[in-house]
């Protein structure tokens, strides 16, 4: 599960993102364009309740459009997760998504999940099981 945040719809960076997602030789599944309730977003972020910084995480996700996708192919989560980097912009290695388009430490462009089973609870918060379409990518 990914979700292109605010600022990257507003940047106009969505085809340039998922276009490091194809080139890798992964398939969006399903994707759609969607204002995030604050409902979905404390579902999101039902880990980061209570911290310092989870009222800002809300306000963030929920601030405009934000792309959701189901992103599929081999070892999708291990290697998404090299792909976006670290949180933090300035801590992520040069050439990931966040180094190379993300803001600040919440303005990070993006969210991925960090395990399958994470991704799995997030994809029932933005799409319906009916939605998704897998496809087989010639390898």
């Amino acid at each position: 599960m990914v979700l292109l945040k605010p600022e990257t719809v507003s940047r106009g960076l969505v085809g340039e993102i998922i276009s490091r997602f194809e080139k890798r030789g992964f398939s969006t599944t399903s994707f759609k364009i969607v204002l995030v309730t604050r409902g979905q977003a404390a579902e999101l972020y039902v880990m980061h309740r209570g911290k310092p910084f989870y009222e800002s995480l809300i306000e963030h996700i929920t601030s405009g459009p934000v792309v959701a996708m189901v992103v599929e192919g081999l070892d999708v989560v291990r290697v998404m997760r090299q792909m976006i980097g670290a949180t933090n912009p300035c801590e992520a290695d040069p050439g990931t998504i966040r180094r190379d388009y993300g803001l600040t430490i919440t303005k990070n462009a993006i969210h991925a999940a960090d395990s399958l089973e994470n991704a799995e609870r997030e994809i029932k918060i933005f799409f319906k099981s009916e939605k998704i379409i897998s496809s087989k990518k010639p390898a």
